[in-house]
């Protein structure tokens, strides 16, 4: 009687084992016998391998603890650049194709990964029209036909509104999607804090509670303390002679352009020619530039600044995107600027070309 007590107990948590939340990944794979298989995921800054499995006639099985969230993974065949991503989560999930078209293999069993799919079907058509705009675009400016090149760039602004549009009314009609935060993220970058927070506050708990989606309420505390209207946080950074200099330090001008760049960024430096000429226009009438640099190297940095004729204070971490001033903004691309008044307050951002030479007539100008 004690055996079989014994025995029905352990049944039961044998069984308990088996329910607990995990991961199957079935690989079908064509041409790919003996292939050893990786499965990777983006972590801190780097991949990382969370399983692998040698095929055998095309066939692999990997199994796994429970998964926090469902999050973007990539499968990786061997040491070549055959590969797909989708969606990892608890369930049983299933990978088939072919070898060498690894990239358009077909993944069934994952909720999330249906989600994802279906957003990125839904972007097909616009996506078409978009690639075929850019096809007409690049014939048009090769022969220099301005008039072509204008409408299609209306077009093709037109159809990126779209597309806009279409992936904001994914994520407001998905509250509980693992996908939208990924979405949410991408768009951030055309955001203001509230407006990044108005979505983020609509999403289920779960999904607002993965680390995504935490990053983007970090990212909206951030880009509210740099909106305008606010006063600039102070930041202190070393100029190329290493003398530490100071945001504050340079405030008082009628106006001040706080500007993010780097020798490495083209648009950065293609911006740079419009930068000097509304420098040599008003600084005498009280236009000044504190330029921020997201560069890696002290040469290259020095001799950006002498190559495009850059006369006003720079300053640097030389930490690239780790720049202390740049996280402190929010500045996720470059070039990027602030605009300050007199008091330090943020009275406009990201003026470039005619429009920052608009503004600084429209306030020095007089």
């Amino acid at each position: 009687m004690k055996k079989s007590v014994f025995l029905i107990v352990a049944v039961a948590i044998i069984a308990a084992c088996s329910r607990e939340p995990h991961y199957v990944i079935n690989g079908k794979i064509e041409g790919a016998d003996s292939v050893k298989f990786l499965l990777q995921k983006r972590e801190a800054g780097g991949i990382v391998t969370i399983d692998s499995a040698v095929a055998v006639k095309g066939s692999f099985r990997m199994k796994g603890g429970a998964v926090r969230y469902p999050e973007m993974v990539q499968l990786l065949a061997g040491n070549t650049r055959n590969r797909t991503s989708f969606y990892l989560e608890n369930s049983d999930i299933t990978v088939s194709g072919k070898l060498d078209s690894l990239f358009n293999a077909k993944i069934t069993g994952s909720k999330t990964q249906d989600e994802y799919r279906e957003f990125v079907d839904s972007n097909k058509e616009l996506n078409e029209k978009y690639s075929a705009i850019y096809n007409e675009y690049q014939t048009a400016n090769q022969n220099n036909d301005t008039a072509k090149v204008a409408l299609l760039e209306k077009e093709a602004e037109n159809i990126q509104n779209e597309m806009t549009q279409l992936q904001k009314d994914f994520v407001k009609n998905h509250p509980a999607s693992f996908v939208s935060p990924s979405i949410l993220r991408s768009l951030s970058y055309e955001m203001e804090g509230p407006e990044i927070e108005s979505y983020l506050s609509a999403m289920d708990t779960a999904v607002a509670n993965t680390p995504e989606a935490r990053e983007l309420k970090e990212r909206a505390e951030k880009l509210k303390k740099v909106a305008t209207g606010e006063k600039a946080p102070d930041f202190t950074l070393n100029d190329p002679e290493g003398n530490p200099v100071s945001l504050s330090s340079k405030i008082g001008s009628p106006l001040l352009l706080i500007d993010f760049w780097a020798g490495w960024c083209g648009p950065c430096r293609r911006e740079n020619p419009n930068l000097v000429k509304v420098y040599k226009e008003f600084h005498k009438k009280g236009f000044d530039v504190f330029g921020v640099s997201l560069d890696m190297k002290s040469d290259e940095w020095v001799k950006a600044i002498a190559d495009d004729n850059l006369t006003w204070t720079h300053v640097s971490d030389l930490k690239y995107w780790e720049n202390a001033a740049a996280r402190l903004y929010a500045v996720n691309s470059i070039p990027a600027n602030f605009l300050l008044d007199k008091n330090g307050t943020i009275i406009a951002k990201n003026l470039r070309g005619e429009d920052l030479e608009n503004k600084v007539k429209e306030i020095l100008g007089k």
